[in-house]
């Protein structure tokens, strides 16, 4: 059982990170590796009442791999730290099976309470580089949290969130099993774009009450620069 577990964790990491070239460098050179091993041995210590050599294992464990996991959460199979520098899992946190996180995740509490109070993230879950997840909130089977998103209530599953307070931008869509961060869309881009066409139409009407009229109009100094914006926008607005 022991080994087979090792063997799963392995192959984890070659299915998961196109980079990984050879067993010798997946042993030594992979810390999301190190890392889910050392919190595998804590956690056993943690639930055999050893609670301060778990922690003292999970404090090593921080210093060597740059990644923090409390000894009391508990993780699922086939699990995943791509990179991993800055990820905290809080001591109430359970992880499902098949959970891919980048660097930078942090799943927090928003508590002082003893009870539980860190987020339960379901199977074959994807956290983006820099995702928040906080409080005692559930993340549904397949969801998908992009790059700097901040969660705080809990996601449906297949759900893709984006966003500060993460918002819901696509239920159950058909999406590849790994996170295409530049695929994402952008809801805060798509509100200022319907706000520029609807600007559009409005100065339109005015422009034909004016010249009905016979208005002289004043020159539009900001029109160019307006439309300088609605076109980075229509074209994706990224660098």
């Amino acid at each position: 059982m022991f080994f087979r577990t090792l063997r799963e964790d392995i192959r984890t990491v070659f299915d998961n990170d196109p980079a990984a070239r050879s067993l010798l460098e997946v042993l030594f050179c992979y810390p999301g590796l190190h890392a889910l091993w050392s919190h595998r041995l804590a956690h056993f210590l943690w639930r055999h009442h050893l609670r301060f050599l778990a922690r003292f294992i999970s404090h090593i464990n921080r210093f060597l791999t740059g990644i923090e996991i409390h000894p009391g959460a508990t993780i699922g199979r086939r699990f995943f730290i791509d990179h991993g520098i800055g990820v905290v899992i809080g001591e109430t946190a359970e992880i499902g099976d098949g959970v891919l996180i980048y660097q930078g995740v942090v799943l927090g509490g928003t508590t002082l309470s003893k009870g539980k109070r860190h987020p339960t993230v379901g199977n074959n879950v994807v956290f983006g580089t820099g995702a928040v997840a906080l409080g005692a909130i559930t993340i549904g089977d397949g969801a998908k949290i992009g790059s700097g998103s901040v969660v705080v209530k809990s996601v449906p599953p297949g759900a893709t969130v984006v966003g500060v307070p993460g918002r819901v931008i696509a239920d159950n869509a058909p999406e590849p099993p790994a996170l295409e961060h530049g695929r994402l869309p952008d809801p805060v881009a798509e509100a200022i774009r319907l706000v520029l066409e609807e600007q559009d139409k409005l100065e339109e009407r005015l422009h034909r009450l004016e010249s009905a009229s016979g208005i002289t109009v004043p020159a539009d100094e900001l029109k160019e620069k307006l439309e300088e914006i609605a076109r980075d926008f229509n074209e994706g607005g990224g660098i």
